[in-house]
């Protein structure tokens, strides 16, 4: 970045000469110099020429067009010619399924015309901030690494906004990262864009959720263990730890860890060593650890729960996730993302939205967050008719104000499938407990570790 914390040049690409103007009067307070551009052979010999930060680029350039050919074909030349390169795409306002395209094959990120000039600058500043970081890595690693769009961390919010710029610091160094948030807020997706966008990118990233484990076997499953420590253990296994060399290696649920194994993985970040189960030898290990939880700061700090020693050595960054209800801005986008997504998964149209459902859906609380505005709209897509899309599409009721319905409903079906019945029962206690997990395994009469099973094998 330059002088006065700006970035160095952004380039406009428009046929447009009011969105040239509009774009660089909103930007220029973002970045020392803003270049237009109203072709594509003139923004070629620009960014060729210039290296631009980043490229806001139109997605339709011949009048009528809505196919968005030139545009996805310029992002495609750009980013092959600089893959560090951030590219956010400018699309019309309708044209989603063409945002989703674009950030398929690279784009960052999306803005739709007509613009608020809070969203752009979001948009623009998060992308520049993730470019500036993977330009930090060696030629043939951008290559391998996804693109920024493609984490899924959706949403132009001041909150999104300060994620993805804690995200692009934090990603090329050697610090480890804990990530906190409510559940469904997009913890992994965190992970994966800070292992993405890192040094270690070309290596694994190896994941482990110590809230789906039995106590009794994580140690085994963190740090392997050789052949007869223990009954059943007829082979020498390798621990996810020593899986992980090299790359990243994601703790996810890790205020599930127990405490008596807590200095053991405080001991061997600190050394970089581990001793499987049954050992005598020590195994050198090279990983970089992002952690993952729930729990509140407060609760971390408690050292009745929580090691404080073993926090230090994980919270070097700490990375936030606000609930969807602190950004409710960003339901709009992460609606449109979702509908789209589904709609061309089952093989449908984009189903459209009736009047009002819209503000019905930013409105609503969101208590399982993306991941249940996420479940939500593939239900919407799945049982919606022909007509427009309503909020109770959705699950959503008007009480004293727009909330989830997670009201228990026993369909007048005869379906008698048990794998069927049991997915339905775990979604419906799910809806019901606003996707707590701990709620929703003691009212279907499992542990955590179960009710996780039952999830992944349903895809929910």
């Amino acid at each position: 970045m330059g002088q006065q914390g700006k970035y160095g040049l952004c380039v406009v690409v428009d046929d447009d000469p009011d969105i040239l103007t509009a774009a660089r009067l909103a930007l220029r307070g973002l970045f020392e110099e803003v270049v237009t551009c109203a072709a594509p052979d003139e923004a070629r010999r620009v960014v060729e020429a210039r290296r631009p930060d980043i490229v806001l680029l139109d997605a339709n350039f011949a009048r009528g067009a809505t196919d968005a050919v030139e545009g996805l074909a310029l992002l495609e030349h750009f980013l092959a010619a600089d893959p560090g390169l951030a590219v956010v795409m400018i699309t019309a306002h309708a044209g989603i399924h063409v945002a989703v395209e674009a950030m398929k094959r690279g784009a960052a990120d999306f803005v739709a015309k007509p613009w608020s000039n809070d969203r752009l600058v979001a948009a623009v500043r998060s992308a520049a901030a993730l470019g500036a970081s993977r330009r930090t890595l060696p030629p043939e690693v951008q290559k391998s690494v996804p693109p920024p769009g493609s984490s899924a961390l959706i949403g132009g919010s001041p909150a999104m906004a300060r994620i993805h710029a804690l995200i692009g610091r934090a990603a090329p160094t050697e610090a480890n990262v804990l990530v906190l948030g409510e559940n469904g807020t997009g913890k992994e997706l965190v992970a994966r864009a800070l292992h993405a966008q890192s040094r270690r990118a070309a290596r694994p990233m190896v994941t482990i959720d110590l809230g789906a484990i039995a106590p009794e076997l994580i140690d085994s499953e963190l740090f392997g263990h050789v052949k007869g420590a223990f009954t059943d253990a007829r082979a020498d296994r390798v621990g996810r730890i020593q899986a992980a060399d090299g790359g990243t290696l994601f703790l996810d649920e890790i205020g599930n860890l127990p405490l008596h194994l807590q200095p053991k993985l405080l001991t061997a970040l600190e050394q970089r060593r581990i001793t499987p189960v049954g050992a005598n030898r020590e195994v050198p290990v090279d990983i970089r650890v992002v952690a993952a939880t729930n729990m509140t700061p407060a609760a971390l700090r408690d050292p009745r729960h929580f090691r404080q020693d073993l926090l230090f050595r994980l919270n070097t960054v700490e990375i936030e996730l606000p609930p969807l209800r602190e950004r409710r801005e960003d339901v709009a986008g992460l609606i449109d993302h979702y509908l789209a997504l589904h709609a061309e998964r089952y093989g449908r149209a984009v189903p459209a939205l009736a009047a009002g459902t819209m503000a019905a859906l930013s409105a609503a609380e969101w208590p399982g967050n993306v991941r249940a505005l996420r479940h939500a709209t593939e239900r919407a897509v799945i049982l919606g008719g022909e007509a427009p899309l309503t909020a109770a599409d959705f699950g959503i009721v008007a009480a004293a104000g727009p909330i989830l319905d997670v009201s228990v409903a026993v369909p007048e079906v005869a379906d008698l499938n048990l794998d069927r019945v049991e997915r339905r029962l775990v979604e419906t206690a799910l809806r019901k407990h606003g996707y707590n997990i701990s709620a929703a395994a003691t009212e279907l009469g499992l542990s955590r570790a179960a009710l996780y099973r039952r999830m992944e094998k349903h895809g929910l």
